[in-house]
Formats: structure tokens, C-alpha cells, sequence
């Protein structure tokens, strides 16, 4: 299985997807996109759209997934058996800079 995963170093849905690939031992290429603008340009072009981690695995891309969405797409396509292996990290979990980390009541009135 060729997998090639466009991740960021420290972001939260990428070691998510890092996580699931590590857990089912699975070789795979890791592509700096904030280190490597042109990573990041090609990622584009692949994927068709800016957001990531996208994972491209046979030469099907999975756009701007998680870990358990990479999980389940590979478990659904028989690519790998169901593990029930705790991960080192969680695999559906956002980067802390996309979070509140003072959240708010907002109010419409």
C-alpha cells in the first residue's frame, strides 16, 4: 500500500492521522506542508481544495480528514483488520489554535 499523508508538524488532526497509521504499522511518506510550500501547493492541486491533513492512500485522497476518518476508510475498504490498540494520540482532535481556549456565552439579543 503506497500512502502519502500532507501533514503539519504539530496540528492536531495530523498527529491524529500519524497516530492511526502508526498503529496499524503502516509505512507512509510525511509531507511538511508548512515546512515545504511547494508540499503545500501540490497538496492543493491533488486534493482539489486548501484545508488538511490529506492522505493520499493507492492514489484514492482523502481530503481534510482526521485519524478515525482515515481508520474507517481503511478498515472499510479491507485495507487493514479492525484494532481495538490504543493510539499514542487522540485521532479526532483539532489543533489547540483552532479551539477557544476562553470560551464565551455569545448572545443574539
Amino acid at each position: 500500500m503506497k500512502i502519502t499523508a500532507y501533514l503539519k508538524p504539530t496540528c492536531g488532526w495530523s498527529r491524529g492521522v500519524r497516530a492511526i497509521l502508526k498503529k496499524y504499522n503502516l509505512e507512509y511518506e510525511d509531507l511538511d506542508i508548512i515546512g515545504d510550500r511547494s508540499l503545500y501547493d501540490e497538496m492543493v492541486r491533488r486534493s482539489g481544495q486548501h484545508l488538511s491533513p490529506c492522505v493520499e492512500i493507492d492514489g484514492v485522497m482523502l481530503a481534510d480528514v482526521s485519524g478515525e476518518e482515515v481508520e474507517n476508510y481503511l478498515v472499510a475498504n479491507e485495507l487493514v483488520k479492525k484494532s481495538s490498540a490504543d493510539t499514542d494520540y487522540p485521532t479526532n482532535q483539532s489543533c489547540s489554535s483552532h479551539r477557544r481556549e476562553d470560551p464565551q456565552t455569545v448572545r443574539f439579543f
